[in-house]
């Protein structure tokens, strides 16, 4: 087999098969071999597919030939008549997670700011790809789902992620490259053998293909093999979790219970992916099997990993983003006004918007004299509207069952000084107009 445009065109039908035909293509540009002709191939045959194309280069600055490699990258884009977008990262180093999952994080940070409904975002991942990325997740004692590999379509913010190279060796896109005169970056730190990948396949992938020379097909016949147990397992979670509750980061620990513990961490591990939250270690799995769901009624368990936590409290379990289970640190408050568009809270909290013309809310003369967002720091009261008397907040929290971590997360609104609204909860007496500007809370973590 070779690869050509044709191989290409040929794939991306079959794919809009599952993602629907794209309006535009976005192709993840790092100026590597593999990008490099998927690029090339794409624009090629743009006659054919006649679909909008844009190149984007991530610079992580990691290197110090980073700006001349975005360059490069530009003038290859601008070669073929390609639009081209270049971002610049904060690589988090310290994040725990290692440099490559650090900078793989920040890069599909800024894809994602991207992508627009009906965007797919072309990977150029390839065969010895998937190879690597199959033995890579067993060693590290993954699942049948990260034996899986790299998935052909996914969704991705308001696109879809496609990886159309992953039939095609990484040889035959060297021949492609060589055939057509193409020019691309070499990175010097594919060489580097202390990071797993390059020790795979500088080391380790040499001697298999010595004694299996189609080493990287059979694996990837593992991995859809491994993929097709992965979908029906992920068929029994969505069942599970339909009895669990009515949404996913809320779950009635006394259904969960009544399954077995291996029915238990499948569940988990799917709601984890669902809510886009980093996949749990099985270890974490096994502390939350073994010590979060069985105990004491009046405990209030937590079990964390990098990037998210679950909780317990009564008879609910909570999963969550990390920050979401932290103590609010204030910090200087943020100002607004009404008209404009969804405004961030902290992570993990979403965001808040006014809406004029409810039939009830702030009042306009409230919103004009202007609003700040602050989190509780003690001692706050209210009146809320329909109440007889002054509260304070801390009674209502705990009457409405409102979740101990999110009681310092809930975003108070001041005017002049004035408390006037708890989140999207309670509204000040003296503050409410009918007609009136309503509080909404959209993506907000569980409270109950």
């Amino acid at each position: 087999m070779s690869f050509d445009r044709e191989t290409l065109l040929r794939k991306l039908a079959e794919l809009a098969d599952l993602a629907g035909k794209p309006d535009r293509y976005i192709v993840a540009f790092s100026g590597g071999l593999d990008s490099t002709v998927l690029l090339h191939a794409l624009m090629a045959s743009h006659a054919t597919h006649e679909t909008g194309m844009l190149a984007v280069h991530v610079d992580h600055g990691l290197h110090d030939d980073s700006a001349t490699w975005c360059k490069h990258c530009e003038s290859f884009a601008n070669s073929l008549g390609v639009d081209f977008v270049s971002a610049r990262v904060d690589v988090d180093v310290e994040s725990g997670q290692g440099i490559e999952a650090a900078a793989r994080t920040a890069r599909y940070d800024a894809f994602r700011s991207l992508l627009r409904a009906g965007d797919w975002l072309l990977s150029a991942h390839h065969k010895d790809d998937q190879a690597e990325t199959l033995l890579l997740n067993l060693m590290r004692g993954s699942g049948p789902a990260g034996l899986a590999g790299i998935g052909e379509v996914q969704p991705l913010a308001a696109g879809w992620l496609v990886r159309p190279l992953l039939s095609v060796l990484r040889n035959e896109l060297l021949d492609y490259a060589t055939e057509h005169e193409l020019a691309w970056i070499d990175d010097p730190a594919n060489e580097d053998r202390q990071f797993d990948r390059n020790y795979l396949r500088h080391e380790v992938m040499p001697r298999f293909e010595a004694r299996w020379p189609d080493v990287a097909s059979r694996l990837k016949r593992s991995a859809s093999l491994a993929g097709e147990a992965s979908a029906l397992l992920d068929q029994l979670a969505d069942a599970d979790y339909q009895v669990l509750g009515e949404r996913p980061d809320r779950l009635e620990l006394a259904r969960l219970r009544d399954m077995p513990p291996e029915r238990q961490r499948n569940v988990l591990r799917y709601v984890v992916r669902e809510l886009g939250l980093p996949s749990p270690p099985a270890s974490t799995l096994q502390s939350v099997i073994m010590d979060l769901i069985p105990a004491r009624d009046d405990a209030q368990p937590v079990v964390q990993w990098p990037g998210a936590e679950i909780r317990r409290y009564r008879d609910k379990i909570y999963v969550l983003p990390a920050d979401a289970g932290e103590a609010a640190d204030a910090g200087p408050p943020k100002a607004f006004e009404v008209g404009m568009d969804s405004i961030p809270l902290k992570p993990g909290l979403g965001e808040l918007n006014l809406e004029p013309g409810a039939p009830h809310g702030l009042a306009r003369t409230v919103v004009a004299a202007g609003l700040e967002v602050r989190y509780r720091s003690g001692g706050e009261e209210i009146k809320p509207l329909g109440q007889p008397h002054t509260r304070k907040l801390k009674k209502l929290l705990q009457e409405e069952g409102v979740v101990p971590w999110m009681r310092e997360r809930l975003p108070l609104l001041y005017s002049d000084g004035e408390l006037v609204a708890v989140a999207d909860l309670w509204i000040a007496a003296s503050a409410a107009s009918e007609p009136g500007i309503a509080i909404r809370w959209h993506n907000r973590p569980a409270l109950h």
